[in-house]
């Protein structure tokens, strides 16, 4: 009788496992394709075009102060299709990029 039951449980686990994984898989992620950064001098935005996942956009300026050091502004997280932007301070601009994931 317990051999029989663990022989159930065990059927059982592996059968809701079995499911939880095919449950949760996903099609091949592609990460955000097609991006273009637009910016002025105190504000930066992104878009991505194709893939999946999310893009930001991010700025680093350098402080008017000598020794201040770097001021970096990141925008929101954004799906693809959607706008990510940031408002930065009116400094000097060092870099503009956009971060991705997924």
């Amino acid at each position: 009788m317990k051999a029989t039951r663990f022989a159930t449980l065990l059927s059982l686990c592996a059968v809701v496992t079995a499911g939880t994984i095919a449950g949760t898989a996903t099609g091949a992620a592609a990460a955000p394709t097609g991006c273009t950064i637009t910016y002025g001098s105190n504000w930066a935005q992104s878009i991505c075009t194709g893939g999946t996942g999310q893009h930001r956009i991010n700025m680093l300026q350098q402080h008017f102060m000598p020794g201040a050091g770097g001021i970096i502004c990141n925008g929101n997280w954004a799906e693809v299709g959607q706008i990510s932007y940031t408002p930065c301070a009116n400094h000097t601009i060092v870099n503009v990029w956009i971060t991705t994931q997924g």
